[in-house]
């Protein structure tokens, strides 16, 4: 053990308490939805609940699953998530690979053109224009296709690649015979995991809270994903408060739909948050990279 002086201790107490801070800050809001969603929807609105559940009820997770709507959209938000993703991971390696090689003619322009396109689109009316003209409306691929591919994240994987891989490992393979996709299958992505874990949180949590593009393309209830079933059910509950509805049956909605919603951000929530833990190893795995040298 090293001996601290007082200063540095004095330091290392302000950090851990900061660090303590930030996690209950973090931490509470997620421990009291948990909380509240099995707690009844009246201590939740009197204020009576803080880290343990009160008058303990299902209700809103019965109210889940005995609607239909809610768990075909669940289903289609996790088809639409794993298929957008894998396309994302795809296309994203597809042109992150090539612009990160020294060998490839015009790869500064065609980086160029790539984030010019970040500051300058065609805008919502010509887009919708564009996925009609396409026979896109009302499917599934107008959801996945207009934003396949991330600018934003095929630069962060180019960078990886170029500086996270040795060019000489590349080199050798190309001497050994290998061909330009064997590298990359073989030499590029193992050694990338770190950068691949990172995308797929971020296109799969991007999928997963995506409800814009379903609200302009989506005709069919039966294809809605989960965020807008959630947004009409909010929608419908300011609706009923602003009619007339009678005190006894308003009074029974809101108390419902109070306990509907704190259970559905848990359910919603749930595959995002078991996907982190996952994942989390790649993170660290990537922290260290470089750190050591022989």
């Amino acid at each position: 053990m090293v001996n601290q002086s007082l200063g540095d201790k004095l330091f290392g107490w302000v950090v851990y308490a900061l660090l303590a801070l930030i996690c209950v800050i973090v931490l509470y809001p997620l421990i009291f939805v948990l909380v509240a969603s099995f707690s009844s929807p009246g201590a939740v609105m009197r204020g009576e609940v803080w880290l343990w559940p009160k008058d303990m009820t299902w209700i809103g997770y019965k109210k889940i699953f005995q609607n239909a709507e809610i768990l075909t959209g669940y289903a289609n938000t996790l088809l639409y998530t794993v298929i957008g993703t894998a396309i994302n991971l795809l296309l994203s390696i597809a042109a992150a690979y090539p612009l990160s090689r020294k060998d490839l003619y015009g790869r500064n322009v065609i980086s160029g053109m790539m984030v010019l396109t970040m500051f300058f689109s065609g805008g919502m009316v010509p887009t919708y224009l564009l996925i009609k003209d396409l026979g896109m409306l009302n499917s599934m691929w107008a959801l996945i296709l207009p934003g396949a591919i991330s600018v934003y994240n095929v630069l962060i994987m180019r960078t990886f690649f170029q500086n996270g891989i040795p060019q000489e490992m590349q080199e050798a393979a190309a001497m050994d015979g290998c061909s330009n996709i064997g590298t990359l299958v073989r030499i590029v992505l193992p050694l990338s995991m770190p950068i691949i874990a990172v995308m797929i949180l971020f296109y799969s949590v991007g999928h997963w809270n995506a409800y814009f593009s379903a609200l302009m393309y989506l005709t069919d209830r039966e294809k809605y994903p989960l965020q807008l079933i959630l947004r009409e059910i909010l929608i419908q509950e300011q609706m009923q408060e602003m009619q007339g509805v009678g005190d006894n049956v308003l009074a029974e909605t809101v108390m419902q739909s109070e306990a509907i919603k704190y259970a559905v951000v848990i359910v919603a929530n749930l595959p995002v948050l078991l996907l982190y833990p996952f994942l989390q190893k790649y993170f660290a795995k990537g922290v260290m990279i470089g750190a050591v040298k022989g």
